[in-house]
């Protein structure tokens, strides 16, 4: 069973995927950082499997070069959970968007559950459009 200290290295982990650039990088991140079956659950829409959160990166990335994810202050973890504030910025320093996401890790330390809620979402951002 993995620690906190391992849970903690897996978050590391979790905040350089979102920030790469590299697709190599990127696969590695996301086998070393999620199970295969991870359920990413956020208002935009649910995604299932680690390709589908490369998908939804690369897609968000291609609209979207300059966003930098970045934790807003340090996790909290507690047994097999971790929530994560984060904020996300883009053009060297301007806020876009700010959320909590809450991980489930599985036995192994790697997340096999995430569930974003945004605490400040991008300007005109229509949640109700994402249902």
């Amino acid at each position: 069973m993995a620690s906190d200290a391992g849970h903690a290295e897996t978050i590391e982990r979790y905040v350089r995927f979102w920030n790469t650039e590299k697709p190599d990088e990127q696969r590695d991140l996301a086998a070393e950082t999620f199970t295969d079956e991870v359920g990413y659950h956020a208002v935009i829409g649910v995604f299932t499997g680690r390709q589908a959160l490369i998908g939804f990166h690369d897609q968000f990335t291609g609209r979207m070069p300059t966003a930098v994810f970045r934790p807003r202050e340090e996790p909290q973890v507690h047994h097999d959970r971790a929530r994560l504030m984060w904020e996300i910025e883009i053009d060297e320093g301007k806020p876009f968007a700010a959320g909590t996401d809450v991980l489930v890790f599985d036995p192994d330390g790697r997340i096999s559950s995430v569930t974003v809620f945004l605490d400040r979402a991008p300007e005109g951002f229509d949640a109700h459009a994402h249902n």
